[in-house]
């Protein structure tokens, strides 16, 4: 912009593109006011954040125009973007044409094997030897029932026998459970 004249504005004829893109508003003279706008047939897809730039003399600013891809139609879409300079002075419009993306593969294919259960992978020690997650539960058992036979021992109460038993039974499951994965 400003290379030639005052506000003067320097733009391609025409661009392609499938995908959002950046508009980039480069000035070669004083501070100047950019205006961008989107024709009607462009923003049905597409949309800029802010449509008034001001750009610093000598200085360059990058503009994003955000393309909807998804709204884009099968054969695509022919638009103009509209850039003014100095309030209206000087305008130019530049034509867009909007492809869509190529078709890019997203699908997987699966065959028959998936559909078969796998087997499961097992050490030849894990039906003979309990996992190392189960340790510490199996500890833990352990001193429950050792501490309720000891109880049971000291107190001599039928309760307290029964209770050691409810013990005994609870860590008996536990250890069933542990050991059938």
């Amino acid at each position: 912009m400003s290379r030639q004249q005052l506000h003067a504005i320097e733009v391609p004829a025409s661009f392609e593109t499938g995908r959002s893109f950046d508009v980039m508003l480069v000035n070669h003279g004083e501070s100047l006011h950019v205006h961008l706008h989107l024709d009607d047939t462009l923003s049905e897809v597409a949309s800029i954040d802010a449509s008034n730039h001001f750009v610093e003399g000598n200085s360059q600013r990058a503009v994003r125009i955000t393309v909807d891809t998804d709204r884009l139609p099968d054969d695509g879409l022919f638009g103009r973007l509209k850039v003014a300079s100095a309030y209206g002075a000087e305008t130019r419009w530049i034509d867009i044409e909007l492809k869509p993306p190529a078709n890019e593969r997203t699908s997987v294919e699966v065959d028959e094997s998936l559909s078969k259960p796998q087997p499961r992978k097992t050490d030849d020690n894990s039906e003979s030897s309990p996992s190392r997650p189960a340790l510490p539960v199996l500890a833990l058992g352990g001193v429950a029932l050792l501490t309720a036979i000891l109880t049971a021992l000291l107190v001599k109460n039928m309760l307290v026998t029964l209770g050691a038993l409810v013990v005994l039974a609870g860590v008996v499951v536990a250890a069933y459970f542990l050991f059938l994965e």
